[in-house]
């Protein structure tokens, strides 16, 4: 089958989406942005098409209709098994080249210690692996160097001193390591995963046994389709890195309009605010960008500034839109600026103000300049389009439409749970437009 990719190359996450001949989307795919962009964009890419194979899985076992009401229970535990042997893998791939690590560094006698300490913490996060991936696990990252360093940092140190080394070796090692295993692209290994991952979820859910062969078949039936990667467009703040011709770049400002035209067809206004800049966009009605504009030169009232006052607050950045939530009076916070934001984070909780009512002021801060720019791309006019990562944080969304409705009046105000992923949309769709509209050809693929 054909495929139009668009890769998204953001300051902090990069995302893929994949669409089919008919613009339905089949798959998303999302991963930390790295120093090496070509990896991002080859992993993104990469999530994207597996999203789409389940995708297709779901659509073939429900045309059976093998599983008699456990479809999505049976789908779950397919995804949860698969990722589970990818993280595996990645865990022995991880302890081998800590392995290496350890012959180049110079920790002389300690040296033998450090390698027994390594083996042992590999041994037991291998163990405790699966419950990672079991039903209902919780987990604040999917990124495996985040799941990795988490149990790695928890065990190394009990195993340290148990054994009696230094932690910080074991450290050393990890942060020596870790940035070569994340860069690997394991594309080979999918397939051989997701059959694996088939017998692990039999083995799971024993009651679909009698129906074995009636679900194989189409599973295996979707593993043998070839999703050709017809076209694909890349965009974002990264996307100069990208490892496309021009031809297959688009802008993040017409990437995001039409994105956002697409998911919702009225569309006239569209906000998004993502790691490093916040746009304001007006298009059209048929997702063409009319106007807009950007932030100036500093990052602030964008995701990163979140991030840095979570690391201020010692909270993870998730954390922060609760807590927000929780405010009971309106404190104003009148520097957006990264650098000044700290000292006065710092003042508000030395007078006693609470920290819910500092993050709650800290929000609107962020909005009300973003409602500043909003006012220089030309106001804001029905319908209004929230998107990027900070569409996410419902403390940011509230402010959003306190405000909106205070200078405006009453607008409908779009957010899809999927925002993070609309430039990418939109440069799927610039893909599909350049080939079926445009005639362009698959060899002419980045």
């Amino acid at each position: 089958m054909r495929c139009f990719i668009g890769i998204d190359l953001g300051s902090t996450t990069t995302k893929a989406v994949v669409i089919d001949e008919n613009q339905n989307i089949i798959g998303r795919g999302i991963t930390n942005s790295r120093s090496n962009y070509d990896t991002a964009a080859a992993i993104a890419k990469q999530e994207a098409l597996v999203n789409g194979r389940f995708h297709l899985f779901r659509q073939a076992l429900a045309s059976t209709k093998a599983l008699n009401g456990q479809l999505e229970g049976f789908l779950g535990q397919l995804e949860r098994d698969f990722r589970a042997e990818q993280y595996l893998e990645q865990l022995v791939d991880l302890h081998e080249t800590c392995r290496r690590s350890l012959e180049s560094a110079k920790f002389g006698d300690d040296t033998k210690v450090v390698g027994e300490a390594l083996d042992e913490v590999f041994k037991r996060i291998t163990a405790e692996a699966p419950t990672m991936f079991a039903p209902g696990a919780k987990r604040k990252s999917d990124f495996f160097r985040d799941i990795a360093g988490s149990q790695y940092l928890a065990t190394g140190e009990t195993v340290a001193k148990e054994i009696g080394t230094r932690y910080d070796y074991l450290l050393n090692v990890f942060d020596r390591s870790i940035i070569e295993v994340e860069n690997r692209v394991y594309a080979e290994s999918i397939r051989r995963h997701l059959l694996a991952a088939l017998e692990r979820t039999f083995a799971a859910m024993p009651e679909t046994a009698g129906r074995r062969t009636q679900v194989e078949a189409p599973v295996k039936g979707v593993l043998d389709t070839e999703m050709e990667e017809t076209y694909v467009i890349g965009t974002g703040y990264g996307r100069a890195r990208l490892p496309f011709s021009k031809e297959h770049i688009r802008s993040e400002i017409l990437c995001h309009g039409l994105g956002a035209h697409v998911m919702y067809p009225n569309t006239a206004t569209v906000l998004d605010i993502g790691g490093q800049d916040t746009k304001a966009i007006q298009v059209d009605p048929a997702g063409i960008v009319e106007s807009f504009q950007m932030n100036d030169r500093c990052a602030a009232g964008c995701g990163r500034y979140l991030g840095y006052i979570a690391d201020e607050m010692n909270m993870g950045l998730h954390e922060l839109g609760p807590l927000a939530m929780k405010s009971t009076k309106t404190v104003r916070i009148n520097s957006t600026c990264t650098v000044f934001a700290g000292a006065e984070l710092r003042d508000r909780l030395a007078l006693g103000d609470k920290r819910e009512d500092i993050m709650a002021g800290l929000h609107r801060s962020i909005i009300l300049r973003a409602m500043s720019i909003l006012a220089r791309s030309g106001g804001i006019r029905n319908e209004f389009t929230f998107t990027g990562g900070v569409a996410k944080n419902e403390a940011a969304v509230k402010a959003l439409k306190e405000l909106v409705f205070e200078n405006y009046g009453e607008m409908t105000l779009n957010i899809d749970p999927d925002s993070i992923f609309t430039g990418a949309l939109g440069g799927a769709t610039f893909a599909w437009r350049a080939v079926v509209e445009e005639g362009k050809t698959a060899e002419a693929r980045a």
